[in-house]
């Protein structure tokens, strides 16, 4: 007798989305067992009178499989014509040919059992036949005395190449005295010595599913619905019934990454298949709060712990259901970190020796083998999900009995306890107030909703647990290298916490995760870790100093801190009077004590979780039988719906629109309609490119014929799409992925080397910097620096930084300090003329910690000072070196017996006192940074080096000092006065990079945002398509870099409040989602460079509002902002078109030799020849701005140093000149309130800088000159008229913000 299993698994020909079904399959036992056990039913029925219950075993075996498509072949050969080329194996399906009624049909000729004959059949790779019975039946496949509940369970199926696919298994009972039980039509056995009867027992039938994606509660809804009409139908009609099943859910594709859910109609269940949140995302479709009924969450984080170690471990229940939703739950919790070694959730009882394997592994027993296991392999972490206890298996001779599992760090650990704590785990407390609904489909999507909240939850803890604990990583990574420090990681790490870091540092999973920073991968914990940064996280960031404890933090080692600095929550520009550093959050500090705390502190910040809108799609009735006529209303039903979906989406939503537009273009494939499906995937690859299927896409361009091919041609969007997915050569980089640890030179080095030792250690970056460390570090020897002098330096340069967390000041020396303050050097204890004491030098002054009756005694702020000398005072026959230094607030001159350090403070006071000079005068507070990056590296040179020169080795490092020396330049008053602050996007690089572009997009109070999104914002666009965010409230750091293709960025502008748009010198547009900070839209219909992008005026409907491109080859385009279709298209007669205006409904053009002016349709209206200013001589215009209250247009001409004024209306008209003094080009130039500003490179005090002019628009005269940028002025953006922005070009990289008056 035979049972059927069916088993499911995806078209993995047609790619990725497609369906959901290619094969289904039946499993059951072999029959003559079944014969064999029968003739002892009786007996089992006497023995179960006297209490004894006995199962019959049998062997299972797989009896016919289903592969799709299930269309006939005469009916599918037109079908499946156009797809031909994709189909990369032909599927069908093969039964088992049914038994004959005699049984000796059984044997062979030489009583051998015969082996059924079979049709063949291609079975998808990864799914093994002879493994699968077993897992269907993992207990054992057995015929049952009296009826048993139907259950289910799931499997995780690996292959060669560690692909997984899914799936889940039902299994139920049927009586066997059915007369339709039997496959054969044979309902009743002849017994020998018995007379014929019907014997009573029950037979285990198993269906399974199997997909490639982890659709655990929709299969399981599925089967619910399959196992209620198998119960009901005879045995003939079981195999039809399977394959209309399979065949449904063939026709089923799988629903893009987003917010959209696919419903289906299984009757009697509505059968949801979420999506995935984004591309990067796993499908979550199990309850993700299951283990916190298991386990206390004390005993998740030892579990999440052994995973972290890659521990050999062994899940056990006497539900199998369990093992596989348990051991999955754990694997989301690590997301984004991945599993990488043998995950097997379930093992039969003929797999018990897959747990000897001496690697790392997951996997899964029933509960009764828990002895058998543990007796028989030792070092194996044993969970008892039933019991939610975890033990350890050892050998005999192993006296030791506690499990060598270290605890999670602290913090981390009580973050996680704490909000799983505050979690609603049980379903009947949301229900308790609420009526009994009536209506199934009701308490389905109830219950739904409910879990769909609490599974983002359980994301959030757990993501967040893992950021927690990995979050100071970065900090020891040098990218430019690939090298992690993970010795001094583990210095900077809590006593307690380091067991496990020394373990995780060592795994497979650690390597993985340390390569996903290092490609700066903008992943679910980038995003995390991102969005919960501290202010002291974001201050670190500017900081190009080396790391030391703030007075915050050394505060919070002797106090319970009662308050956490409240972040600033400016929602327009700040006031720029007086910039300051925030206040520093204080952390706790560490305690082995593991106990649940009351707030979350410093970096343990708790994400406000937004819930995200969900929406779903129905899809439409299939009908049967399944013949094509069927399968084409099916999918022109499919087709209606989602045209009317994309005609009308709510509100706009191009979200919803991209989705649709991915699901009509999957169907349009299916029915082999290849235009329209190009279509909509071009449409796609415009709304959301993130979920664009360019493989699908181009396999499918490739199996098109000729005509197909040239009838997709004749569209130019199509043919632009075919042209970026087949002609355009792609550029195949291979990903460096290696990590290297830092390890100590062997041998000797020159210049280069030395630089990219240096930068690996993480000393220092800048390569200006290093470059004067070698010179330090060769006084007197050649240019090469051998292996013992480096780790000398290395050494002396570490111990002072751990000597600096370790210093502890009074709490009456504290509250004289400021929070952000560090101490960065202690003397040893001299004689001063405040008294004795040791002097401490933060970033901000200088003071003396007074011996004796412990105390502050403040020296001088460095702002203060007006004189350092070092020399001599007699005391007795000695001359003892001494420090004087003479302050502007007091008369007194300190004094200081320094002795052998008298010269190296002497050095490094100076420095510091040059480098605030330098911080206050250009208003750039990173120069004090930078100083104080010299001064430590003065302090590690003299202590490496230990010889009569290394005070004037330590002297190569003093830059500030020789400027000030060498080079005594003062800041002119009126830049002074303008200037207000200066930022460095290039921070944290080996050497500046140019600003091509600036924009500043102000902040909007929106409710559904978070109050970051909502601030104002300054983008600057780098070098290589690099785009560096700025939150304009503090100046800190909102978005660190994000690339937008690989080209130089030409263009930014705000088209929507949640919108930025950027044009490319690759010819492309990317739009931005300001809140997610990622490019999911592009547009391509530009051939050549884009070079500008503004916007209407905005006098329209929203909804109708536009933005005009242009590239360089002269097309200029309107698009619809809401829509992103092309409302216009025009070429002008040009290849220089370098920027636009508009204007009264006309387009202003600059297109080199002359401006012209054209209507919104590309119409000429009038044109300004620069000939006619420049007679003979060949010239071009550089940029332009209009002045419409004057009726005037202001232009600059390329080698030009002028500025010419004419009036819009009669260009006839001899411009107006306006003479820069002592220019020499012209960059760029813009209009706020009345003033032009124009950004240029010119003469200033006999060296070429960047300046900028301030020319008042009405007596066209220059009010200012302002000279604070190192090199050419290249970019310049208003920020509410109240400030102008200015980013200079790569030989400084920075950014000033001036005030406008």
């Amino acid at each position: 007798m035979a049972w059927p299993c069916m088993q499911w698994v995806t078209l993995a020909f047609l790619g990725e989305g497609l369906s959901q079904v290619s094969v289904c399959l039946r499993v059951t036992f072999v029959e003559s067992s079944l014969r064999s056990r029968t003739s002892n039913a009786l007996e089992t029925k006497v023995a179960q009178k006297k209490g004894m219950k006995k199962l019959l075993p049998l062997e299972p075996e797989v009896l016919s499989v289903f592969v799709p498509p299930f269309i006939s072949k005469e009916d599918s050969s037109t079908a499946s014509a156009s797809c031909s080329n994709l189909n990369k194996t032909r599927r069908r399906s093969f039964r088992k040919k049914r038994d004959r009624l005699r049984t000796e049909n059984w044997k062979s000729p030489h009583g051998d059992q015969k082996v059924p004959d079979v049709e063949d059949v291609s079975i998808p790779n990864g799914v093994d036949l002879s493994a699968l019975p077993q897992l269907c039946f993992p207990g054992g496949l057995c015929v049952a005395p009296e009826p048993k509940e139907d259950r289910v369970h799931f499997l995780v199926l690996t292959d060669v190449c560690g692909n997984r696919t899914y799936g889940v298994v039902a299994q139920y009972y049927r009586p066997a005295q059915d007369e339709h039980c039997f496959y054969n039509g044979k309902t009743r056995f002849e017994i020998p010595g018995q007379t014929t009867h019907a014997i009573s027992c029950f037979v285990p039938f198993a269906i399974c599913l199997i997909s490639r994606y982890p659709y655990y509660n929709a299969l399981r809804d599925c089967l619910s619905c399959l196992l209620a009409q198998l119960k009901l139908c005879k045995d003939f009609d079981v195999d039809e019934r399977i394959k209309d099943f399979a065949a449904k859910l063939s026709l089923i594709p799988s629903p893009p990454p987003g917010p959209l859910h696919l419903v289906f109609n299984m009757k009697p269940l509505q059968v949801v298949f979420p999506s995935r949140a984004d591309p990067d995302s796993p499908i979550i479709d199990l309850d993700l709060h299951l283990p916190l009924l298991c386990f206390k969450p004390e005993k998740v984080l030892q579990i999440i712990t052994c995973i972290l170690t890659e521990q050999r471990i062994v899940f056990f229940s006497s539900d199998w259901a369990l093992l596989t939703l348990i051991a999955e739950c754990f694997m989301l919790y690590l997301h984004p970190i991945q599993w990488q070694h043998t995950f097997v959730p379930i093992l039969s009882g003929q797999m018990l020796d897959f747990v000897m394997a001496p690697t790392s592994f997951l996997m899964g027993c029933h509960l009764d083998h828990f002895e058998e296991v543990s007796k028989e392999a030792d070092g194996l972490i044993l969970i008892n999900i039933d019991s939610g206890n975890i033990t350890y298996s050892k050998s005999l001779d192993d006296d030791n009995n506690d499990i060598d599992i270290p605890d999670i760090p602290l913090q981390a650990a009580q973050t996680f306890i704490q909000r799983v704590e505050g979690l609603q785990l049980h379903y009947d407390l949301e229900l308790s107030h609420l009526m009994a609904s009536t209506d199934l489909g009701e308490v389905q999507a109830r219950r739904r909703a409910w879990q769909q909240k609490q599974n983002s939850e359980m994301q959030q803890i757990t993501l967040q647990l893992i950021v927690n604990i990995f979050r100071e990583v970065k900090n020891h990574l040098n990218y430019e290298h690939r090298v992690f420090n993970s010795e001094e990681f583990l210095k900077t790490r809590a006593p307690g916490d380091q067991p496990f870091y020394k373990k995780v540092l060592e795994t497979y999973i650690f390597h993985s995760f340390l390569k996903a920073r290092l490609n700066r991968r903008m992943d679910a914990f980038a995003q995390m870790e991102l969005s919960t940064e501290s202010e002291e996280d974001r201050m670190s960031i500017m900081l190009v100093s080396p790391r030391r404890p703030t007075i915050e933090k050394m505060a919070s080692r002797r106090f319970s801190p009662q308050h956490i600095a409240k972040r600033r929550m400016v929602m327009s520009m700040p006031n720029l009077q007086d910039i300051k550093i925030p206040e520093l959050p204080p952390r706790n500090s560490s305690l082995r004590k593991l106990e649940t705390v009351n707030s979350c502190k410093g970096n343990n910040t708790v994400p406000k979780l937004t819930s995200k809108s969900v929406y779903t799609f129905k899809i439409p009735e299939i009908h049967f039988p399944l013949v094509s006529q069927c399968v084409y209303s099916y999918y022109a039903d499919f087709i209606n719906l989602l045209s009317k979906a994309i005609n009308f989406p709510p509100s706009d939503n191009s979200v919803l629109l991209a989705r649709y537009l991915y699901l009509r273009g999957l169907i349009n494939l299916m029915q082999g309609k290849l235009l329209g499906a190009l279509s909509d995937f071009q449409s796609l690859y415009r709304t959301d490119i993130s979920i664009f299927p360019a493989d699908l896409v181009n396999r499918m361009v490739a199996s098109m014929s000729s005509s197909e091919r040239s009838q997709a041609e004749r569209q130019p969007e199509l043919k632009r799409l075919i042209s970026e997915i087949m002609e355009k050569p792609r550029e195949v980089t291979k990903v460096d992925d290696h990590v290297k640890n830092f390890e100590l030179p062997k041998k000797h080095m020159h210049l280069d080397d030395f630089v990219k030792r240096i930068q690996e250690s993480g000393i220092v970056k800048d390569i200006k910097i290093i470059h004067r460390l070698f010179e330090a570090l060769t006084v007197g020897h050649q240019k090469q620096i051998d292996p013992e002098t480096f780790r000398d330096f290395y050494n002396y340069w570490k111990e002072t930084e751990a000597e600096a967390q370790e210093v502890s000041l009074p709490p009456e020396v504290i509250e004289h300090l400021d929070k952000n303050e560090c101490v960065y050097k202690l003397s040893s204890s001299v004689k001063t003329s405040f008294g004795v004491g040791k002097i401490a030098m933060t970033q901000k002054r200088l003071f003396l910690l007074a011996e004796g009756r412990p105390g502050y005694v403040e020296i001088s702020t460095f702002r203060s000072i007006e004189e350092v000398k070092s020399t001599t005072v007699a005391f007795l026959v000695l001359r003892i070196p001494t420090l004087k230094i003479k302050t502007v607030s007091r008369k007194e001159v300190f004094e200081a017996n320094l002795k052998t350090e008298c010269d190296l403070w002497h050095l490094m006071v100076k420095e510091m006192w040059a480098g605030k000079k330098m911080a206050d005068d250009y208003k750039d507070p990173q120069y004090i940074q930078q100083a104080l990056t010299n001064v430590l590296l003065m302090d590690a040179v003299v202590g490496a080096l230990q010889s009569p020169n290394a005070i004037y080795a330590a002297s190569k490092l003093s830059y500030f000092d020789k400027m000030k020396t060498e080079m005594p330049m003062s800041v002119p008053k009126t830049t002074s006065e303008t200037l207000k602050h200066k930022i460095n996007p290039s921070l944290g690089e080996t050497c500046p990079q140019a600003i091509d572009i600036l924009l500043y997009t102000p902040g909007h109070l929106d409710p559904a945002e978070k109050i970051e999104d909502a601030r104002p914002k300054l983008w600057c666009a780098l070098s290589e398509g690099k785009v560096i965010v700025f939150d304009a409230s503090s100046w800190t750091i909102h978005q660190q870099s994000f690339k937008v293709g690989t080209a130089k960025l030409n263009c930014m502008l705000m088209a929507e409040q949640n919108q930025v748009w950027i044009g490319s010198q690759d010819s492309m547009i990317y739009i931005i989602n300001i809140h997610s900070m990622s490019c999911n839209k592009q547009l391509t219909d530009h051939r050549s460079s884009i070079m500008d992008l503004i916007v209407e005026d905005g006098n329209k409907e929203a909804s109708s509002s536009e933005v005009y491109s242009c590239s360089l080859d002269g097309v200029i385009i309107a698009w619809n902002v809401s829509t992103l279709k092309v409302n216009r298209k025009f070429h002008l007669p040009c290849q220089t078109l370098t920027s636009i205006k508009l204007h009264n409904g006309r387009l202003w053009c600059c297109i080199g030799p002359s401006i012209m002016v054209v209507t919104t349709n590309g119409f000429l209206r009038q044109e300004l020849k620069i000939d006619e200013l420049f007679k003979g001589i060949f010239a071009s215009f550089l940029c332009f701005q209009l002045v419409p209250e004057q009726d005037q247009v202001w232009t600059a001409c390329a080698g030009h140093r002028d500025i010419y004024v004419w009036n819009i209306k009669d260009f006839s008209r001899p411009p107006h000149r306006i003479q820069l003094q002592d220019c020499s080009e012209i960059s760029c130039m813009i209009k706020v309130k009345n003033q032009i500003w124009v950004g240029s490179k010119g003469l200033s005090q006999g060296k070429y800088k960047g300046k900028i002019y301030v020319i008042d628009a009405d007596k066209k005269i220059v009010e200012k000159e302002l000279v604070a940028h190192a090199d050419t002025v290249k970019a310049l953006c208003s920020a509410e008229d109240r400030y102008v922005l200015s980013g200079s070009g790569k030989e400084e990289g920075k950014i000033a913000i001036w005030k406008v008056e």
